[in-house]
């Protein structure tokens, strides 16, 4: 990773002043960030064991769902990881919309073990910081 930011689980100061400096609610929105990345992270992994139509779709969307919250709370790791699945998911979406290429496949697992060893930080640094 870079030394732009993105080698950090979360810019605390940043997230902060996206918080109005309210750290208790920086708190809430983080865990409500934990639960809703390992719902999105279920939804993925159960679309990659039991692939059914469109199944990089459905694997943008739920990364896209992660990126975006990822994005708002400061937390680089998680959004450049889930960017990185979306973008891929995206593309084989394009070239093997029904999920049949196993190569093509092996592409999006390999980004979503990427997701999952950020999520895996994510989890530490919270607890970490006690939340």
């Amino acid at each position: 990773m870079s030394d732009d930011g993105e080698d950090k689980v979360i810019d605390w100061d940043e997230a902060m002043q996206q918080c109005g400096e309210d750290e208790e609610f920086l708190r809430e929105l983080l865990d409500d960030l934990r639960s809703e990345t390992d719902a999105q992270m279920e939804k993925m992994a159960e679309t990659i064991e039991s692939p059914g139509d469109s199944p990089f779709v459905q694997i943008m969307r739920a990364s896209h769902v992660i990126k975006g919250a990822a994005s708002n709370l400061m937390c680089a790791q998680l959004r450049k990881c889930a960017m990185e699945l979306e973008t891929t998911a995206s593309a084989a979406s394009k070239t093997d919309p029904d999920g049949k290429d196993k190569e093509i496949m092996k592409g999006v697992e390999d980004k979503f073990k990427e997701l999952e060893d950020a999520v895996k930080r994510y989890h530490e640094y919270l607890e970490s910081v006690g939340v």
